[in-house]
């Protein structure tokens, strides 16, 4: 039944997929006459308006230029001309340190504040105050205090990941179903080692539920980031190829952009699904 319903799912995407590149291509094979563009326009867009195209590619220019840069993604031609490849691997790096970095302040302290109601307390104005900063408000500060717009980008990246792990932290642990908690106490289990063997186990799929929240969240805010800082990564990418007007390229990156994110939360998604048990 589960193999029928994934055979079907895949059949039904197949044939979305194919709707859509037909409509993109129908959409972008031609336009009017220039005689009715705006003069403006038609310069703005070069030859494509001139000869009566459509300014925006269609799926076979995407398609040729994507095989382009997959046959080439690791060259260097100097600051601005980097392979896809590279400028990929800066902002996976810079989303994997600011992320880890994420994971070991949040989960620790998590845990202690969902074992702790004095904490738990204490410490909610302060969660309550930071955590609807956008974490781009950041950046100038960053800048300022760090003078490294590449670390600045991976404290940006920290601080956007740093509240969903925490607040499903907090909620995971608190939520363990108190008959368990007595049951170790009861048979005199100490508190560290209650903590690892009956509330990690409990808590475990909603912390993971947060970190592929905040996976999702670094992955968005690293475009952004980028397009401030410059320099390399995808982001850079983007903005670079728009001052460029190099559209084709925009939309590649926005399609490298969505895969690499979706690879990303399917990772978590395995974890998650690794550790969630049925009671």
């Amino acid at each position: 039944m589960t193999s029928s319903l994934r055979l079907r799912a895949g059949l039904v995407s197949i044939v979305l997929l194919a709707a859509l590149l037909g409509v993109w291509h129908l959409a972008t094979r031609s336009t009017g006459a220039t005689t009715t563009m705006s003069p403006e326009y038609a310069k703005l867009m070069g030859l494509t308006a001139t000869q009566g195209k459509s300014a925006m590619p269609g799926p076979l220019d995407v398609g040729a230029k994507l095989w382009e840069h997959l046959r080439r993604p690791f060259y260097d031609n100097g600051p601005n001309d980097k392979g896809l490849g590279i400028q990929l691997g800066y902002s996976i790096a810079r989303v994997g340190l600011g992320y880890l970095l994420a994971v070991l302040v949040a989960i620790p302290l998590g845990f202690m504040i969902g074992m702790s109601p004095l904490l738990s307390k204490a410490l909610d104005p302060f969660i309550q105050v930071l955590k609807p900063i956008s974490p781009l408000a950041w950046m100038p500060l960053a800048l300022y205090t760090i003078k490294d717009s590449s670390i600045s980008a991976i404290f940006v990246i920290f601080i956007c990941s740093i509240w969903p792990m925490l607040l499903n932290t907090v909620f995971g642990v608190a939520s363990v179903r108190k008959e368990w908690i007595n049951v170790a106490r009861t048979l005199e289990v100490g508190t560290v080692r209650r903590a690892f063997t009956v509330i990690l186990p409990a808590a475990a799929p909603t912390i993971l539920t947060g970190m592929r929240i905040s996976i999702g969240i670094a992955w968005l805010v690293i475009v952004a980031a980028e397009m401030l800082v410059g320099g390399t990564g995808i982001g850079y990418f983007v903005w670079n190829e728009w001052n460029n007007l190099s559209i084709t390229n925009v939309i590649i990156a926005i399609l490298l952009i969505g895969v690499v994110g979706m690879l990303l939360d399917q990772i978590l998604a395995r974890f998650t699904r690794m550790v969630t048990f049925p009671e």
